[in-house]
């Protein structure tokens, strides 16, 4: 349940013209976050038009490995504060912050439970939560849970069954709302986690399974025997005969050898650091297609949406295309405005709900 009085406090809102709570949702101002394991990304927007936006190359991996919640309270305020200065006499100043993704894990602000999968907008609404964190900002924070799947098991044996999600649920509500992915299909996000998200019929979430294959690749290309191989960078373009090469050694020989082999590859001159680095990302993309066409998450009669850097997109399409699965690329700025109409949906019924709220205990 909405804490209206909370809410209508920290919105400086007497319950008396709680009317401001119905504000319009084209003249709503709020700052958006989404943070993720590497990257956190901020936007000032007054209803769907963008104010200004930032982003930190801070995420959770950061807050694991020092141990503390501090960098990201120290990144989200310095994001916040940012924003509302580049915009402090414009009208576009944010009543509230809403964040989804990590911000809402115990590596975050605060940890909001998990739902239980099947999840749709409605449901991401409902269980949001409204918070003050004075260190962070002024604002009241509203953190949007991420979704389980699969039942808890008791042994190892039974780990296969469960997958969370934090951040792509609110991706996925707003591809699904604003018509770019219709249920069934399945979304496949390709950022520091890969993770495949079926969605039913009605474009709620169903179920997931993630894999570290985005966070490995970034690994092996800087913190192993490989980093010398291979190029450092994002890569711009994937050579397809070299993703192939990649995908049929992990095939043949496995993971660990097929990337040794990009060892005997710089060893033999064979191809430059960006052909090797698709032979990597070939085998990587292998192993998790292979997983995923066993568990049947993958299927020849649902399409599936891919959301990543375009080239690694490009390269799952045409391994899909291969076994007769269609695919589409969701562009950035298309799964950008996905995520945003997801946020600014979830806001709005968030708020409609506190002012239904209000108006009913002032009768």
């Amino acid at each position: 349940m909405v804490d209206v009085y909370f809410l209508a406090r920290m919105l400086n809102v007497r319950p008396s013209v709680s009317d401001y709570l119905s504000t319009k949702p084209s003249e709503l101002c709020a700052v958006y976050i989404d943070m993720g394991t590497t990257n956190t990304r901020a936007w000032l927007m007054r209803g769907d038009y963008l104010a200004a936006s930032a982003t930190r190359a801070i995420g959770v991996r950061d807050t694991a490995k020092a141990g503390s919640s501090i960098p990201a309270h120290e990144a989200l305020r310095e994001l916040i504060a940012g924003l509302r200065a580049q915009h402090s006499e414009n009208p576009c100043a944010p009543v509230c912050v809403v964040g989804s993704g990590m911000i809402g894990s115990s590596l975050g602000l605060m940890e909001v439970p998990h739902l239980a999968a099947p999840v749709g907008i409605e449901e991401l609404s409902e269980a949001s939560r409204w918070r003050h964190f004075p260190d962070v900002t002024d604002l009241p924070v509203l953190l949007v849970p991420g979704i389980r799947s699969g039942l808890s098991g008791d042994s190892a044996q039974a780990v296969h069954e469960i997958d969370v999600m934090r951040g792509e649920e609110t991706l996925c509500a707003g591809l699904v709302a604003s018509g770019m992915v219709t249920g069934p299909a399945v979304v496949l996000s390709l950022g520091s986690h890969w993770k495949a998200i079926a969605l039913d019929q009605n474009g709620r979430i169903r179920s997931s399974v993630t894999s570290l294959s985005g966070e490995l690749i970034h690994a092996v290309q800087l913190q192993t025997i490989l980093s010398s191989s291979v190029s450092p960078e994002r890569p711009q373009h994937l050579s397809a005969d070299w993703v192939e090469a990649g995908m049929r050694e992990q095939r043949r020989s496995g993971l660990g050898r097929a990337l040794f082999c990009v060892r005997l590859l710089d060893l033999e001159r064979q191809g430059t650091k960006e052909d090797r680095l698709a032979f990597i990302i070939g085998a990587f993309l292998a192993s998790d297609l292979d997983a995923l066409l066993a568990r049947d998450v993958l299927k020849t009669n649902v399409p599936v949406a891919l959301v990543g850097t375009p080239p690694v997109a490009e390269a799952w399409r045409l391994a899909l295309s291969r076994v007769s699965i269609f695919a589409t690329v969701i562009h950035a700025e298309e799964a950008e405005r996905g995520l945003l109409t997801g946020l600014r949906r979830i806001l709005v019924a968030c708020l409609r709900s506190a002012n239904q709220s209000i108006e009913a205990r002032l009768q």
